[in-house]
């Protein structure tokens, strides 16, 4: 008398979890018709294994120099060619991937975390604090960002972490203003409304039942947050505010081989590519997830 009992849990427990399945493959699917933001993600990998894989790959290192071989164009020796001091400058563009592509991920993951923090509290508490949250929001909008970034990384330093902190302290209004509209969306729905009657608090229904249904937005617009951290870093030490010399990031050696774009143009080509390169490879990945994780699509 057990068997027949225990069957249909046993069939219902399976078919949700085929649902699961199929809704993942559902996403992978429309992700990989998306040809752009395939071949961007290979891309993209393939960038970050190199440049994280600098020590093993690099053939010098990143501050050796070499008087003799100063401004050398590319070779067989110097594959990339030589910068002012005769370093070369494929290792030393490994070596500030690495830089560059930490802090935009860092920057992009901690400002996509105040954003949900504010978007979140904003949206599902409404009224005064949504009035409040908002307005706050709205000032931070009107403020330049890259001046004000400037500004604070003159007296703040220009270590990795003090980079990483200003450029995602400064970068979360996207964030919160999508989260806000997506909670507005869903805090009314049955499951919010059946876990309220059940007696949950309002942070274990944000995180257990609101996030999670929202979380779509929340990773595209982390994703996209990543190339506009990777600029603004480079913007930064293009101006001489970023990370500090001998310590290579593309930004910096972009400033350095500003006075000699014209007769030397591999020292700015390379570090250009690498950052409009990985960039464009967000951009588009971020495209992709859009269009796998669109619920309405």
């Amino acid at each position: 008398m057990a068997a027949p009992i225990m069957e249909p849990q046993t069939a219902e427990v399976e078919g949700i979890t085929a649902a699961q399945r199929s809704n993942a493959r559902i996403a992978w699917d429309k992700f990989r018709k998306h040809k752009l933001a395939v071949a961007s993600t290979c891309l993209l990998l393939a960038i970050a294994a190199l440049c994280f894989l600098a020590p093993l790959i690099a053939p010098y290192k990143f501050d050796a120099i070499d008087l003799r071989n100063i401004r050398r164009p590319p070779s067989a020796r110097h594959v990339f060619g030589t910068d002012g001091l005769g370093r070369d400058l494929f290792t030393r563009l490994l070596y500030g991937g690495r830089i560059s592509v930490t802090i935009g991920l860092s920057a992009a993951l901690l400002g996509s975390m105040l954003g949900t923090l504010i978007g979140s509290a904003a949206g599902y508490y409404g009224r005064g604090v949504d009035n409040l949250l908002m307005r706050l929001t709205d000032l931070a909008y009107s403020i330049p960002t890259l001046p004000l970034i400037i500004v604070i990384s003159a007296y703040a330093g220009s270590s990795i972490a003090s980079l990483v902190a200003i450029i995602g302290f400064l970068s979360w209004m996207t964030t919160a203003r999508v989260v806000r509209g997506s909670i507005l969306s869903v805090k009314e729905n049955e499951y919010v409304v059946a876990a309220r009657a059940l007696g949950f608090g309002d942070l274990p229904i944000i995180l257990r039942h609101i996030l999670p249904n929202i979380g779509n937005s929340i990773i595209i617009g982390t994703t996209l947050g990543v190339g506009n951290a990777i600029i603004l870093e480079s913007s930064l030490s293009f101006l001489g505010m970023g990370v500090n010399p001998p310590t290579p990031t593309w930004g910096n050696m972009l400033m350095d081989s500003q006075a000699t774009m014209a007769t030397e143009p591999w020292l700015t080509f390379f570090p250009g590519m690498a950052i409009l390169m990985t960039v464009l490879c967000v951009n588009f990945i971020g495209d992709g997830l859009q269009d796998a994780l669109d619920p309405t699509l």
